[in-house]
């Protein structure tokens, strides 16, 4: 099982402010606003995110929740920031965040079983054998002049299919990895990446780089991450 864990208050000292993403925004249907990305919990061993932790404010009752990083999409109407397909009552029925839990191998995994339940239990629709929110393609657009798969050329429609994998069968299968949702997110997890083996020298959990540079000294000094 992969090791996740916080980036807490880890700074990249040659990335500039706005392409962190933390402090970006976080939109649901409706462009109703539903927080801001307070850190990201992320794999030790590749660099790449899997959620973002969003601080909604007041309005939630735990404050905080997560959202799986593939379920992200660049804000079509605020440059820089993003959105996701749920809204506050769906958000209101995920259980409930502790960071505790993420060190705790059986904790965590009871955590997620659940958590993912709670995507497919709400009003998002998915594609069979698919566990992403349904993106029409070009082709399942209206033709109707106006509309939006009418405007594609055919290169464009051939990026938007790219994103959609055939599988067996009549199934269709929807790429899961963190892509195309913006050069703010691409440059902050690409950094997150470079400097996986130096943010998680702290991590007394598991090892991603020799043993000889994880000694006591960086492991006091560098404890920036769980």
């Amino acid at each position: 099982m992969p090791h996740y864990g916080l980036l807490r208050d880890y700074r990249f000292e040659d990335l500039n402010t706005e392409d962190d993403i933390r402090g970006a925004a976080i939109y649901g249907r409706n462009d109703e606003k539903l927080g801001k990305i307070d850190d990201v919990i992320f794999d030790h061993s590749t660099g790449s995110i899997k959620y973002v932790v969003v601080d909604a404010g007041g309005w939630f009752s735990t404050k905080k929740f997560l959202v799986p990083a593939h379920r992200l999409h660049s804000s079509a109407e605020h440059d820089g920031d993003f959105m996701v397909n749920v809204d506050k009552q769906q958000i209101e029925s995920f259980p409930p965040y502790n960071e505790s839990d993420l060190y705790s191998e059986d904790r965590w995994r009871d955590y997620e079983n659940k958590f993912d339940r709670s995507w497919h239990a709400g009003p998002v629709q998915h594609r069979k054998g698919s566990d992403r929110d349904i993106t029409p393609t070009p082709d399942e657009m209206p033709a109707q002049s106006g509309s939006i798969g009418s405007q594609l050329t055919a290169s464009e429609r051939a990026e938007v299919n790219s994103r959609i994998i055939p599988a067996a069968g009549d199934a269709v299968e929807v790429q899961t990895g963190a892509t195309g949702i913006g050069p703010r997110w691409s440059t902050f997890e690409d950094r997150l990446r470079q400097r996986r083996k130096e943010v998680t020298r702290a991590c007394t959990t598991c090892s991603v780089g020799p043993s000889q540079d994880r000694s006591a000294e960086g492991l006091s000094q560098e404890r920036k991450v769980s």
